[in-house]
């Protein structure tokens, strides 16, 4: 069934291409709010009739408003409707819906609008997986409003219709209009959810879309294309955020719609690096949401340790109960990493020390994990391993689904596994906290002893990953120390890490461009050929926009600009084919076997958080825009885009900077590598 996903933060109704949620067998519709559905049933009638759409699918795809253009069903030849029905639906802190009722018929009519409600509150996971139990609720009708409820154990949710004018009943809302020949009539809805557990300052939308984007600076470009893309990518981003319950008034990205509107660690430490330039509050609001949950303890049911950033943030009642570990849930091996990453980037954009001091104890929290627990069998690499094998992530890299991390012919590898890319990021996080160590918290001490070991760790990642006879990294180290042999898409992100010894780096670009791996849309997940190979798998194949984006950074890092622009083309002209937004994945087809069109892949977010910010990464990188004092240094043009020319001038109007407190310079890389 095609949906139609009306969002705004942790709020979204997925419907049909008529705006209806139709209760049925596993069933995935309805209103959700903080991980509970809300309204199981949202159907209008006329006349008692269900009302059929006059498109495929409304105009706009998904954003916080919806309009549907509907008719009364025909009743067969020389029977044509003469009643049109256009349904209007905004999400903001509630749901507001207008219906708009045109009598075109030759008398006057009575006309009976019905809307049909219900609230099964059942938790996300379960709608998820198709198995939502039911739930005990009550109804109670004060005036023109009608309220569910359902309470258990201290858990409590309320769903409260309003529809003024109307008569109503637990389930419905009936409206009576009269509309002479060519008159119109309109009745209005809204739909407020509430949770016993949102804090009481909450103010889910304190900036609009307009003012929070007018913080971005504007790209300037004959490239029609790219100019779209960047403006869908921050719009995106814009109806992604929403205001965690620690910071209220500070907007962090979710990770995706219509299921992952939540807090994610890694996508939303990501998402904050690549829109760093442009949007930096998203970065500052993401490092202070995320050390405030960051794990004090260990908790083997949640995959909690001491110092560890969280995956995965959820409300729901499971969550609240303590049926499912999401509270937070502490599954990744590089969320802790990405952190401290994202905290030395925000550092050299915008030059304010004082948030890195004020994060200096969860910031030492997270390089004691990384020195103490994030290696689980103890041979000097980061590694995971669940130590919740009921409900635990199996991977906890990014490639995080069951078959994520597989030997060449699909076989899956002992635990703990270290991939690749996570040695790449202990060695950037490591040289990026030795320069916070030196120049924010005067420890000298620990700048050289991370200095040092990140320097050992590229020495011995060199030694144990590289494959002589295959010409490229390992994709992983089982749990016996023996490579995973897979060709993927991993080893470009080394180039991003800069743990590539120069001399490696042109034998990794080569593998990284090859037929096998490069689809045309982008790089591949895993390389085409092998048994393991599928273009339509999650990450056995597909091609990520987040990855590549991240690839391009590297090869631009390693003075690879010509590879970068084939990537960052390939990424931007997809784009331009599926309404200037890129989905969370592609299909990892070849580009000229499905007609030069990219083709989505089946079950991809849309918008997903770092999709929609690997556009803006891809600018950074192929523009060379680095922070230079108070000022944004402009490098060198991006690509023509093929047939396109592209003048290309950016005007960072807004440059984020505030008076640097510290010495912005970065350490000496290693020969052939540039800095940062």
């Amino acid at each position: 069934m095609t949906t139609v996903t009306v969002l705004r933060g942790s709020m979204f109704l997925v419907s049909d291409v008529a705006g209806d949620a139709v209760p049925a067998p596993g069933s995935r519709v309805g209103l959700f709010y903080r991980d509970t559905r809300h309204l199981s049933r949202w159907e209008l009638e006329l006349d008692g009739r269900r009302l059929e759409p006059l498109a495929d699918a409304p105009p706009g795809g998904t954003g916080s408003e919806a309009l549907f253009v509907l008719a009364e069903p025909t009743l067969g030849a020389g029977h044509d409707p003469h009643r049109q029905v256009v349904r209007r639906r905004r999400i903001g802190r509630d749901v507001e819906e207008e219906v708009e009722v045109t009598n075109f018929g030759p008398r006057t009519e009575r006309i009976t609008l019905t809307v049909r409600f219900d609230a099964d509150f059942a938790d996300l996971f379960d709608v998820k997986a198709r198995s939502a139990p039911a739930r005990q609720r009550t109804a109670r009708r004060r005036r023109d409003a009608v309220e569910l409820t359902h309470r258990r154990e201290g858990f409590r949710r309320t769903t409260r219709v309003v529809a003024a004018g109307a008569e109503l009943t637990d389930g419905s809302a009936q409206f009576a209009l009269t509309l002479r020949p060519g008159e119109h009539g309109t009745v209005s809805l809204r739909v407020c959810c509430s949770a016993d557990d949102e804090p009481d300052d909450a103010t889910p939308h304190p900036q609009d879309d307009a003012d929070w984007l007018r913080q971005a600076p504007e790209l300037d470009t004959d490239w029609e294309v790219l100019r779209e893309t960047y403006r869908r990518s921050l719009a995106d981003l814009a109806l992604l955020r929403f205001y965690p319950d620690v910071h209220p008034q500070d907007a962090v990205p979710a990770a995706g719609a219509p299921w992952f509107m939540a807090l994610f660690g890694r996508d939303a430490l990501l998402t904050s690096y690549s829109a760093l330039p442009y949007l930096p509050s998203l970065a500052r609001s993401t490092l202070l949401t995320l050390a405030d949950h960051q794990a004090t303890t260990a908790d083997d049911f949640r995959d909690a340790q001491p110092g560890k950033i969280l995956h995965e943030l959820r409300h729901g009642e499971r969550a609240r109960s303590g049926e499912a570990p999401q509270s937070p849930y502490y599954g990744s091996a590089d969320s802790t990493t990405l952190f401290l990453i994202l905290l030395e980037e925000y550092l050299r954009w915008t030059g304010d020390a004082d948030l890195v001091r004020h994060l200096e104890g969860p910031a030492r929290a997270a390089l004691d994990w990384l020195e103490r627990y994030a290696d689980d069998n103890g041979d000097g690499y980061v590694d995971y391993r669940t130590r919740n094998p009921d409900s635990g992530l199996r991977n906890q890299c990014w490639k995080d689904s069951t078959d994520g991390v597989v030997h060449p012919d699909g076989s899956l590898p002992g635990l703990p596994l270290a991939t690749c890319e996570l040695q790449g990021y202990a060695f950037d996080a490591r040289l990026r906290s030795a320069r916070l160590a030196r120049d924010c918290w005067g420890d000298a001490e620990l700048a050289r002893r991370l200095t040092d070991d990140a320097e050992r760790l590229r020495g011995r990642f060199d030694r144990d990953y590289w494959l002589a006879d295959e010409g490229w990294y390992a994709f992983a180290l089982d749990g016996a120390g023996r490579p995973v042999t897979t060709l993927t898409s991993n080893i470009g992100q080394l180039l991003w890490s800069g743990i590539v010894p120069a001399g490696r780096a042109a034998t990794v670009v080569d593998r990284l461009m090859s037929p096998d791996l490069f689809s045309g849309w982008g790089i591949r997940t895993l390389a085409a050929g092998r048994p393991a190979y599928d273009p339509l798998s999650y990450h056995r194949g597909s091609v990520w926009p987040h990855d590549n984006a991240l690839i391009a950074a590297g090869l631009i890092r390693y003075g690879f600009r010509r590879e970068a622009e084939r990537v960052a083309t390939a990424l931007v002209e997809a784009a331009g084919r599926l309404g200037h937004r890129l989905p969370e994945a592609l299909v990892g087809t070849d580009r000229d076997r499905t007609g030069g069109l990219p083709v989505r892949y089946p079950h991809a977010s849309q918008p997903q958080a770092w999709a929609s910010a690997a556009p803006l990464l891809l600018v950074t990188s192929l523009l060379d825009l680095r922070p230079r004092s108070r000022a944004v240094a402009c490098g060198m043009d991006l690509p023509t885009g093929g047939h396109h020319s592209a003048h290309l001038g950016v005007r960072l109007a807004l440059l984020h900077r505030t008076e640097p407190h510290v010495d912005l310079t970065v350490p000496t890389p290693p020969a052939g590598v540039a800095p940062w």
